[in-house]
Parts: structure tokens; C-alpha cells; sequence
């Protein structure tokens, strides 16, 4: 058995990162209780953000991408985790400040590990990855704060991207009224209304400046977007509804008003998925296990390799990656 595995390597650069398919061995990685053999890893925006270097999310050079991956116990000695056993990383620096998921082995602490539940495979576990993931807690906060599906239309913004492809399939099986929306509704709407949106808008409805109060739309909503778009949706939502910021696709920016807080009582949740305590973890792949219609999550999933991820980095970056991508790192 070699001793070495294949990785793909960031290197600094005064330019872009240079990205280099690099055979490296365990010590080569860095510290960590639980080795584990990955089989499947995803793309996600900030992985495209890491490998195109249009944004500072590496932070330790040189670095193996890659925010989550799924795969096999290789060895362990965290008490929590034994040889065999099937797990899901998602976040917690990884990809960032420690070695990711762009490799065939990953040393890790196993604080960050969760065991997969036995009814999602691998590679399905990828096909929802971090983007998944998250949308999973934003349905969660979602039913947290009382949006139900007699309360009204969700709409889903970035709704062809990772996150938006499953919140879309997800609130559909739940018995919500989902509109979608895309900046590529023409091409992308046959897509989101298989995934089970009733309705798909162009998202140019909600990319420019737009009015501090509009008529009231949505019961609640899921946006990946961020800046203008984020704005206007507060705008359009109901009383008492409930939107979730997860993204920043269009900017960090929230060029807004609090008038849609103090006059509607509309409630901004967050949903940070980095740092999120392992029992919001636990729950939230415990409800994608139950929840996420297998044949529509295969609809939205398309499958590559490692040499395909500088290829995919660049067109995650232009909006060109629809649903989810599942890496096969032995490919």
C-alpha cells in the first residue's frame, strides 16, 4: 500500500493562487485525532473564492482546499470516533486555516466530525455538502420562528446555485409554496420547477436599489445573495415574517432600511454554518436523511474529479455551476 496520496495544493502567489496536484504523505498534513480516508468532496462558493483568490479566505499557505468532505475513519484516537465509521465535515476552518477536503486523506480533530446517518450515502452526503447543509438550517430557522406553510409564499434567492437548489427541493417536500429566484430564469426555470418551485422570477426584480418598504410578498425566505437583493426582500416581507442570510453572491453589503423591523416586525436570521455547535449539526443531517427527496437531490447533483476544480472554481465564481457538484477525489 503507497504511502502517499494525491491532493490538490494552493501555493501564494503575488496573482491568483497557484493550484498544483501534489502526492503527499500524513506528514504533510496537520495535527488532528481522527485520519480520515475522503472518498467525496463538493464545491462550494467559498471553495471557489479559495482556489480564484477573488477573496482572502486562505489564510495558511500552502493549503489543501476544499470546506467539507465525506468519507471513512481511517484511524482515530478521539473517543467519539472509531475505524469504519462513516463521516460528513462540514466548515470549522477547514479549507480556510487547515487542510480541506481536496485530497484522498484528511487529519482532523473530531470535534469537527459528524457520523452520517445510515440512509445517506457518501456521495449523496456531498451532493448536499455545505451548501446543503445550510439550507437546511435556514429551513430550520425558518420552523423555529414560526413560518409554516399555511402562512404564506417562501421565496428562495440564488435559487439554480447549491444552497438554493435544495432549500427550493426541501421547502417543496415540506408542503411550502416556494418561489424561485434566478438571474437565469430563462434557462433555469424547466430546473427549479422540477425541484418544485411554483414560480420562478428574474432576479433582476430584486438586484437594484429598491424602496425601504414594498407591497408584502413573502411569508419568509432564503437568501444567498446578500446586498440589494437581501434589501429588497426584507422589504417585501410580510409581518412577522422571517427571512434567513446565508450568502453574499451579489455583496456583503445590506443597503437597507430598519423600517421592514420596527413597522413590520420582520425577523432577519442568520445562519452561520462554520461554527455551528455539533447539535444544530447533528439535527440538521438528521432532517436532510428524512427530508430531501433523494431522486430530485440527484436531479440538481452533476460529478467530477479533482483536475476538474480550477475549472470549476472559475465558473462557480460567474454564476456558471448549477445545484451541486460532487468531487470524487479517487477519480
Amino acid at each position: 500500500m503507497s504511502n502517499t496520496f494525491r491532493a490538490l495544493r494552493l501555493h501564494k502567489t503575488d496573482a491568483a493562487p497557484d493550484a498544483r496536484f501534489e502526492d503527499l504523505s500524513l506528514d504533510d498534513l496537520m495535527g488532528g485525532d481522527v485520519v480520515v480516508r475522503v472518498e467525496c468532496s463538493t464545491v462550494n462558493f467559498k471553495d471557489g473564492l479559495a482556489l480564484t483568490g477573488k477573496s482572502p479566505v486562505v489564510r495558511v499557505w500552502p493549503l489543501i482546499p476544499g470546506i467539507d468532505f465525506a468519507g471513512v475513519v481511517e484511524s482515530s484516537t478521539h473517543q467519539g470516533f472509531r475505524a469504519g465509521e462513516r463521516v460528513v465535515l462540514n466548515g470549522w476552518g477547514v479549507g480556510e486555516a487547515h487542510h480541506g477536503g481536496y485530497a484522498q486523506k484528511a487529519r482532523v480533530k473530531g470535534d469537527w466530525l459528524v457520523k452520517l446517518p445510515d440512509d445517506i450515502s457518501n456521495r449523496q452526503a456531498m451532493a448536499i455538502g455545505t451548501a446543503g447543509y445550510t439550507a437546511m438550517l435556514s429551513v430550520l430557522a425558518l420552523e423555529r420562528q414560526g413560518v409554516t406553510p399555511d402562512k404564506g409564499d417562501i421565496l428562495v434567492t440564488g435559487a439554480a446555485g447549491g444552497v438554493g437548489s435544495v432549500a427550493v427541493a426541501l421547502l417543496a417536500k415540506l408542503g411550502y409554496r416556494v418561489v424561485a429566484s434566478s438571474r437565469r430564469k430563462d434557462s433555469e426555470s424547466a430546473y427549479l420547477t422540477g425541484l418544485g418551485a411554483a414560480e420562478v422570477l428574474d432576479a433582476a426584480e430584486f438586484s437594484a436599489p429598491g424602496r425601504p418598504l414594498a407591497k408584502e410578498r413573502w411569508a419568509g425566505a432564503v437568501d444567498s445573495v446578500g446586498s440589494h437583493t437581501l434589501a429588497n426582500v426584507l422589504a417585501q416581507t410580510r409581518y412577522g415574517g422571517v427571512v434567513t442570510a446565508c450568502g453574499l453572491a451579489q455583496g456583503m453589503d445590506l443597503p437597507g432600511s430598519v423600517a421592514p423591523f420596527i413597522l413590520r416586525g420582520v425577523t432577519l436570521a442568520g445562519i452561520d454554518s462554520v461554527m455551528r455547535p455539533t447539535p444544530d449539526r447533528v439535527e440538521a443531517w438528521t432532517r436532510l436523511a428524512r427530508d430531501m427527496d433523494r431522486a430530485k437531490l440527484d436531479a440538481m447533483t452533476t460529478d467530477a474529479t479533482l483536475t476538474d476544480l480550477p475549472r470549476l472554481a472559475a465558473d462557480i465564481m460567474e454564476g456558471k455551476v448549477r445545484g451541486r457538484v460532487v468531487v470524487d477525489v479517487n477519480g
